[in-house]
């Protein structure tokens, strides 16, 4: 392709959605996020601009148009672990947020994020809200759950809702064109992903550790992950890694651990990321504390299940000539 359509992005994370797009051949313009250690981490791999910021400060008018606009926008006040506020919640203002960046930009695609609970919050309006908010403005709007394990063929159980909008003035047919990606075999196993080798002893638990006689009675598979929660451990029977969570490395809740040759240990970072799609050659900051890369890699979005989505976006741009319009 001659001209790279031009990507601009949201609660950038670490860059899963940015990595998705860039593998699918788009050109990362600009990402914005918030959290100074997502900086850190983003910084290490990604060389356009990045604009460290709260989104709801930033000038809008100093920020060059796209033509996609992405966002894995905070999830929390559509979550169970939110208190299902949505809207009233202060950070469901972020929706609106991303509105004005719509209003101000026009870009050609939206792609938008979330929590599959989204879904059937507040029975349903809620979407109802983001979609009808969408529409009103001229974009089509197409929303589906898709679970990373069906994409990349990697072995993590994680739920997500993707969003579609195409602008309806210059892609009418976008809502018969795009369609979202088929399932993906899976024949990788939790053992293609974790390392073989012995990892550093921080990672094992020891035997004079309290829990340690709890992970020996329960942890008899190679196969799977187990998450300690809190005062027990749960077994995934399903052969996947449970959906990874931004507080796993905290607290002693939703850690996932796994039994090896040289003992039982939580899984590393670089694990984790591998559970998400993200290569080997994906940067982590040595100055950054595991915990904080636990979280890194617990809010990112898989990165297999970006690229699928963005070739399809693809597919319809490619095949509507390019208008005057077009950013260069």
């Amino acid at each position: 392709m001659s001209e790279k359509f031009k990507v601009g992005s949201l609660y950038a994370g670490i860059g899963g959605i940015c990595m998705g797009f860039k593998n699918s051949g788009f050109d990362l313009l600009w990402a914005n996020e918030f959290d100074k250690n997502a900086c850190i981490t983003y910084r290490e791999n990604f060389k356009h601009e990045l604009i460290e910021g709260d989104v709801l400060e930033l000038d809008l008018d100093n920020i060059p148009k796209v033509d996609i606009l992405t966002g894995g926008f905070p999830c929390q006040p559509f979550s169970v672990a939110g208190y299902r506020k949505g809207f009233d919640d202060n950070r469901g203002n972020h929706f609106f947020r991303i509105l004005d960046f719509v209003d101000t930009m026009r870009p050609k695609v939206i792609f938008l994020e979330n929590v599959k609970n989204l879904v059937n919050h507040d029975n349903g309006k809620t979407m109802k809200v983001i979609e009808s908010s969408l529409r009103e403005r001229n974009y089509s709007f197409q929303s589906q759950v898709l679970n990373t394990k069906d994409y990349g063929n990697i072995p993590h159980n994680r739920e997500r809702i993707f969003m579609v909008a195409f602008d309806t003035l210059e892609y009418p047919d976008a809502e018969k064109t795009f369609k979202f990606p088929g399932k993906e075999e899976l024949t990788r196993t939790i053992e293609d992903v974790i390392t073989k080798e012995k990892v550093e002893e921080n990672f094992y638990y020891k035997e004079d550790k309290y829990m340690f006689n709890m992970l020996k009675e329960t942890m008899k598979s190679k196969d799977t992950v187990y998450q300690f929660r809190r005062q027990y451990v749960r077994e995934n029977k399903s052969n996947v890694c449970p959906t990874l969570t931004a507080n796993m490395g905290t607290g002693g809740h939703n850690v996932p651990l796994i039994k090896t040759d040289f003992g039982f240990r939580k899984l590393t970072p670089r694990e984790c990321l591998r559970f998400q799609g993200f290569p080997d050659s994906f940067k982590i900051p040595a100055r950054l504390a595991n915990s904080s890369l636990y979280k890194q890699a617990g809010n990112s979005v898989s990165v297999p299940v970006i690229e699928a989505l963005s070739k399809k976006i693809l597919e319809v741009l490619e095949n509507v000539p390019v208008l005057t319009n077009t950013i260069r």
